[in-house]
Order: C-alpha cells, then structure tokens, then sequence
C-alpha cells in the first residue's frame, strides 16, 4: 500500500511540473505576442487579428470537441489580442 501511495505521489509531482512548464510556454508565448502587436502599425494590427478572427470563423471544431473548450480557446484569443496584458 505505501508503495501505492509512493508511485501516486510521484506521478502527481511530475503532472504538476509539466503542467509548470506548459504554464510557462503559454506565458512566453504571450508576452512574444504582445511585444509584436505593439511593434505593429495599428492599420497591420488591425488586418492581422482581423484575420486570425476571420480563420477561426471558418473552422469548424469536430464534434469529439467540447463547446465549452471552443469558447474558452475563443476567450483567449480575444483577450490576447484585443486586450493585450500591460
């Protein structure tokens, strides 16, 4: 039993550092994002997330794809570029 519980704790820490880690991806990932939309032009700012919008417009997410996960990946979409972090 104790070696039960010793395996669980294990694979628990390693999911909470690759969770850690995609957090960190996501971060770098937006601050990339960020600093490129305010090097742009508001007019190419602009036709650039006017076309990330239009693209996922077209897409239609497959049915194994929860509605609720669609909307949250459209939430920060638009929060990351509409509303960029300060």
């Amino acid at each position: 039993m104790k070696n039960l519980i010793a395996e669980l704790l294990v694979k628990l820490a390693q999911k909470e550092e690759e969770s850690k880690e995609l957090v960190a991806q996501v971060e770098a990932l937006e601050i990339v994002v960020t600093a490129m939309l305010r090097r742009m032009e508001q007019k190419e700012q602009d036709a650039l997330i006017q076309g990330i919008e239009d693209a996922l417009q077209e897409v239609n997410p497959p049915s194994e794809v929860p509605h609720r996960d669609s909307e949250l990946l459209n939430q920060y979409l638009k929060k990351l570029l509409r509303h960029p972090r300060s």
